[in-house]
């Protein structure tokens, strides 16, 4: 019983959180590895689009909405962030895009080199704006897991205003 309590007195960074995003990081980079970035990525999309249902239902339901407004949908998509401790805010938005900038991610230097993870934030946003205003093409232009020192979103809102040359992924409502 001795040994047990000085095990548990020693400082270690370990904690559920460390835990998760260290398990995340391993997980995304073994994908990466085995089966190649872009696959990795399309699973972890699949992961996203789940999430991003279950963050808008929640959202919807606390606001008593069926739909959310674009305020709403802006508004969400920060607040959410900000939530698992991200640091996004809002560069611009008309009725034609949305560009949000970062400064923080929520998987912290975990997500240095496992650009994959950003799937998770592109499904997450074109989800939710998606379902609420009809359509979403999110294109990462920078992220913090390429190298840059922050991460530049633009949600494009209009199909019409994108072409299908544009980088991003598109969105519709189910």
């Amino acid at each position: 019983m001795a040994n047990k309590n000085k095990i548990a007195d020693i400082e270690i960074a370990l904690d559920r959180d460390i835990f998760l995003r260290n398990l995340l990081r391993e997980l995304s980079g073994t994908l990466e590895t085995v089966i190649g970035i872009d696959e990795a990525a399309g699973f972890i999309s699949l992961v996203g689009q789940h999430i991003g249902d279950w963050i808008n239902v929640e959202y919807c339901k606390t606001l008593q909405q069926e739909k959310l407004s674009l305020e709403q949908v802006k508004d969400v998509l920060v607040d959410l962030k900000s939530r698992i401790q991200g640091g996004f805010s809002i560069e611009s938005a008309d009725n034609d895009k949305i560009i949000l900038v970062n400064n923080r991610c929520p998987f912290g230097d975990k997500v240095i080199g496992r650009s994959s993870l950003c799937m998770m934030t592109s499904n997450v946003f074109g989800t939710i704006t998606a379902e609420n205003l009809g359509y979403a093409k999110v294109s990462l232009l920078k992220t913090i897991a390429r190298g840059d020192s922050g991460c530049r979103v633009v949600i494009n809102l209009n199909s019409v205003q994108t072409s299908s040359q544009d980088d991003g992924r598109e969105y519709f409502q189910s």
